[in-house]
């Protein structure tokens, strides 16, 4: 799903708002979870899950062209940790509520 794809189905559940209110709700929602994240602030969101920024150490790697051994460096990488709600509903099968 894209964001425009989730616009639409926002606005499909609340026709009531202007599509371009929806919009800045959205937009705004997002920029606030980039900006805690860019801190280093853990995101949770009950029933969907959490997101944080993890470390990830530097290693070593060979190049499979060469066959020559590197060094990676070190990297944040944002990790997603699912919820209750979405495990319990994709793994289990159960009909998701509307």
């Amino acid at each position: 799903m894209k964001k425009s794809d989730l616009l639409n189905r926002l606005y499909e559940r609340f026709p009531e708002y202007p599509k371009t209110e929806i919009a800045k709700i959205l937009n705004g929602t997002f920029d606030a979870m980039i900006d805690a994240l860019a801190r280093g602030e853990r995101i949770e969101i009950r029933g969907l899950g959490s997101f944080k920024v993890k470390e990830r150490k530097s290693e070593k790697a060979r190049n499979p062209k060469t066959g020559e051994i590197i060094q990676l460096k070190s990297k944040k990488v944002v990790h997603f940790k699912m919820g209750k709600k979405l495990k319990r509903i994709l793994f289990k099968k159960v009909k998701v509520e509307e």
